[in-house]
């Protein structure tokens, strides 16, 4: 068991059964009485959101998880097949438990898979990820002076802010935070 007040952003616990990742948190505390704990959770099983609030004595159930360091294979339906890099047993995990993750996944990139009792349930990506752009507005002439942004398409769908001088064919590295455009590889 832990405190309420140790929910942070990225912490994993059981809830009437189900298990659930902390997404954002917030702590208030009033001029009187007990602090509270808001927090936005996912179901790490169905991938449903639960906005909660707990006070500060409340004792929550924590887990015990594994994390195994595995690269991604492939996509197989609403299936993403991962391999595991030590023992090369090859779990899968579907789309709705990825949610925006399937934007940065590459061939062969090197995520932190989380087991709870042998059952993949999350991946945790690297701060930052190369990816191809596919499609690229061409450049206006003469919009250079004021640092003009344009929207590209990645390998992998996913629709980033560059500078103009980016262009198709270019790799760029995004950060998987935030999705923003960090530099031009």
């Amino acid at each position: 068991m832990i405190d309420a007040n140790e929910l942070r952003k990225g912490v994993t616990f059981e809830l009437d059964g189900s298990l659930y990742k902390v997404l954002d948190y917030s702590h208030h505390k009033p001029g009187r009485g007990l602090a509270t704990i808001r927090i936005k959770a996912r179901n790490l099983r169905s991938g449903a959101t639960i906005d909660k609030t707990f006070s500060s004595s409340e004792r929550i159930q924590d887990v015990r998880l594994d994390y195994h360091m595995v690269s991604y294979l492939y996509k197989d339906g609403d299936r993403y097949i991962f391999m595991d890099n030590t023992t090369y047993e090859q779990p899968s995990i579907g789309a709705d438990m990825l949610d925006d993750a399937v934007n940065y996944l590459t061939e062969n990139l090197e995520v932190k898979l989380t087991f709870f009792e042998g059952e993949p349930l999350d991946i945790e990506l690297p701060t930052s990820v190369e990816l191809k752009v596919v499609r690229a507005d061409p450049a206006v002439r003469g919009d250079t002076a004021t640092g003009v942004n344009k929207s590209v398409e990645t390998e992998t769908g996913l629709e980033v802010q560059v500078p103009a001088f980016v262009e198709a064919g270019d790799v760029i590295k995004v950060d998987t935070r935030s999705g923003e455009y960090v530099t031009r590889v």
